[in-house]
């Protein structure tokens, strides 16, 4: 059945080896998107109280770091697995604060998941 992996990574800088490490295990396709959880709003807090015209050290007071949301949708579920195996190798087990919150889900319809497609590294080959 083909499942959806969702995964926030608390730490930005994981993201370069879990998306090397994907695709090392045959994973095609991940969208990343930036993102940015409750519990950094309220520490973090918006800003929407700049001047007109601020200085840079209005700009720097408050610097919001965000995560790092992956999605992938995965035909295997062998293959889910392990990706959720390669992910903790990198970034830690989920269970434990500030590494990154996975979720998988099913998908009961996909289209364009690019099975006659060519990859975008063969393509420019």
């Amino acid at each position: 059945m083909t499942q959806l992996v969702v995964l926030i990574v608390d730490d930005p800088g994981d993201c370069p080896l879990i998306l090397e490490a994907w695709e090392t295990i045959g994973v095609t396709g991940v969208t990343i998107l930036e993102s940015s959880g409750l519990g950094r709003y309220k520490r973090a807090g918006m800003r929407d109280d700049l001047p007109l015209m601020p200085s840079l050290r209005d700009l720097f007071e408050s610097k919001e770091i965000p995560h790092r949301t992956l999605l992938s949708v995965v035909e295997d579920e062998a293959k889910v697995d392990e990706m959720i195996s390669v992910a903790e190798q990198i970034i830690g087990d989920f269970e434990e604060g500030h590494t990154g919150f996975l979720f998988v889900l099913p998908v009961t319809k996909a289209y364009g998941m690019g099975k006659n497609r060519q990859s975008q590294t063969a393509a420019t080959k």
